[in-house]
């Protein structure tokens, strides 16, 4: 675009030369014109002038002997100019004549040959040139007169000083006037190339008052930058419209966290009140009671801290990963029977399968365990209880992939997309879930953070499978 605005540029420049050079060629043409052609009209005119008809008419005269007359050509071109001629001796005697109007001499003197050439002497209509016709043994002299009343003829005088003052005085005017051209051509440009810029700088102003509606045809030497512009215009559109779902996500997940937080506050709350009270007395079965379900609501609020807290370090990568090799299929088999070491989740169906006993990686043992065990929990609390989990570990030439895969409600297409993004709930959450809506963002900061790759593979009644892909490392390259 750059080279194009250059170009547009010079070219406006060359145009404004070029257009100066010819409006004064122009002038210097009908100028020269107007002198030429005095104040006749050029239609009475022949295509060459009296002065060269003149010149050109000792073709036309015919010398044999002592007997001397003009072609038939030349008499018609006589006739067709309303022009006369005479032809003279050395002498200056008349030897011939055609259409010589009367009072005429017949014999000049070489003063009366000047006379006669200079100065109008037939009548004030009949302008007079004078030529000669030449031979080996004779020269003739020859007067042609034209009766035109427009024919001047003239004798210019002239003082240097004064034609050298007419020529700056000259030269300033039409410096003058080239400017005014200049400045016409180049204001017409200018309108034409700043134009557009108005309107860019005025579709600026309405994105920086968040207006993003704005579209501008593209075209001319600024397409590009009108291009930009309509992208920017929509992405700006776009980025607009997710920050107003995000910030609606993000209060309705506010207004969840808070109703979850409130909810074993009040159990704590109500508890501890009771056992405080005096007017109570309570069995010691009773007080163990109670004390558990101040535990399990502590521990639900705590666990509930270090999400938001672990989410926060992830976003904004202020993590330091404690890396160290493992054996992945151990890894993930132990997070396997933990889970169904729960109570909770004892009588589910989870399977596990591995490609091998030994697989080393390098990772951060507690958050690859927080990872996987936030997307097995994800397939029970979205499920019903009958469902099937197949856990599983292989390794496929230099990488490892670890699937979580459920037979279950599986995910609408238009969850899949969004079952990764901070604060969402997806809508099959069943009773047994209760948390900060973050875990699966967690989970997918944890695997970028070990540099790999998590995918979702969902149907709707027929499943969900997540894989999440590691790079092994090369030969020497695991530490322990």
């Amino acid at each position: 675009m750059k080279w194009r605005l250059t170009g547009r540029y010079l070219i406006s420049i060359v145009i404004i030369v070029i257009i100066v050079i010819i409006m004064n060629i122009t002038v210097l043409i009908g100028l020269y014109i107007q002198k030429s052609i005095g104040t006749g009209d050029p239609a009475e005119f022949e295509e060459t002038s009296p002065q060269s008809i003149t010149r050109a008419f000792q073709d036309q005269i015919v010398v044999s002997g002592t007997n001397i007359g003009i072609s038939g050509s030349g008499k018609e071109i006589l006739k067709r100019n309303k022009a006369w001629i005479q032809v003279l001796d050395e002498d200056g005697r008349q030897v011939y004549g055609f259409g010589v109007p009367k009072g005429v001499k017949s014999k000049y003197s070489p003063i009366d040959i000047v006379q006669m050439y200079k100065y109008q002497e037939v009548d004030a209509s009949t302008m007079v040139f004078i030529g000669e016709k030449k031979g080996p043994d004779y020269r003739y002299s020859y007067f042609m007169g034209f009766a035109n009343p427009y024919l001047e003829r003239g004798v210019y005088n002239f003082d240097i000083r004064y034609a050298l003052n007419a020529l700056k005085i000259g030269s300033l005017i039409l410096i003058f006037v080239d400017c005014l051209i200049a400045l016409l051509v180049g204001y017409i440009f200018s309108k034409r190339l700043t134009k557009p810029l108005h309107v860019l700088i005025d579709g600026i102003k309405q994105l920086a008052h968040k207006n993003y509606h704005r579209h501008y045809e593209s075209k001319g030497v600024y397409k590009d930058v009108f291009n930009h512009f309509n992208l920017l215009s929509r992405e700006l559109k776009a980025n607009e419209m997710e920050r107003k779902k995000l910030d609606r996500m993000k209060e309705e997940w506010i207004s969840n966290i808070s109703h979850d937080i409130k909810t074993p506050l009040a159990s704590i709350q109500g508890y501890a009140e009771m056992m405080k009270d005096k007017d109570y007395q309570f069995s010691a079965e009773e007080m163990r009671d109670y004390a558990e379900i101040i535990e399990r609501k502590s521990l639900y609020l705590k666990d509930l801290i270090e999400d938001l807290n672990l989410s926060a370090r992830l976003k904004n990568k202020e993590l330091t990963l404690n890396k160290k090799s493992a054996n992945i299929v151990g890894l993930v088999r132990n997070t396997v029977i933990d889970t169904l070491n729960d109570s909770r989740y004892s009588n589910r169906n989870i399977d596990f399968q591995c490609s091998d006993e030994m697989i080393k990686i390098n990772v951060d043992e507690i958050l690859i365990r927080r990872a996987i065990s936030n997307l097995i929990y994800n397939a029970i609390v979205h499920n019903d209880e009958f469902v099937e989990i197949r856990v599983g570990v292989e390794k496929s030439g230099n990488a490892v992939c670890i699937r979580i895969e459920d037979n279950g409600k599986g995910i609408r297409q238009e969850e899949v997309e969004r079952i990764f993004d901070r604060y969402y709930r997806g809508t099959n959450t069943g009773e047994l879930h209760k948390g900060s809506g973050l875990g699966m963002a967690i989970t997918r900061d944890i695997v970028r953070a070990h540099e790999g790759k998590i995918k979702v593979f969902s149907k709707l009644h027929q499943g969900t499978r997540i894989e999440i892909q590691f790079d092994l490392p090369e030969a020497g390259d695991v530490s322990g």
